[in-house]
């Protein structure tokens, strides 16, 4: 990647979204970027493993699991199959398990931290639809930048 999170915010703010720095990092892959695609479920991975099933190439997975501090909503499964799929990395509201194996893989992943137990699968969520946490609006189709210093959003793929 060219592209740092700093240069975006030097030359695209106020247009840039930040993410709040709660969100810690996983996978091999510290610096990913891609078109947003989204996923809102709660306890749920159902929507989030149909999401991964299909290609994935430049986009990012932005799923919005509550904050839930109760089960994961990636494991290493579900990595290994956004690795498959060419995604560039997953952004999670929630929790992932398997951290040791995930840390190994070729994706980028933030999330808010590590949990043993697995989701539920009911098929309960809604996707591509626009999602509001941690003071950013992820809209699908826009761009999202992550790296060592944060993750941003703007509406447009940066060519810096």
């Amino acid at each position: 990647m060219n592209y740092k999170t700093c240069d975006i915010s030097d030359q695209f703010h106020p247009q840039v979204q930040y993410l709040e720095p709660k969100y810690l990092s996983y996978g091999a892959k510290e610096n990913f970027s891609g078109k947003i695609v989204t996923v809102k479920c709660f306890e749920d991975n159902s929507l989030v493993r149909e999401a991964l099933s299909l290609s994935g190439r430049n986009s990012v997975l932005v799923v919005d699991a509550g904050a839930s501090m109760n089960c994961a909503m990636l494991g290493d499964r579900l990595a290994s199959m956004a690795i498959s799929n060419q995604w560039e990395g997953i952004l999670i509201n929630g929790l992932i398990r398997d951290s040791e194996q995930i840390n190994q893989m070729e994706i980028g992943v933030r999330a808010l931290g590590v949990h043993p137990l697995k989701s539920v699968k009911r098929g309960i969520g809604e996707t591509n639809l626009v999602l509001n946490f941690s003071g950013v609006n992820f809209i699908p189709d826009e761009y999202l930048y992550a790296d060592e210093d944060g993750v941003v959003i703007v509406k447009e793929r940066v060519e810096l």
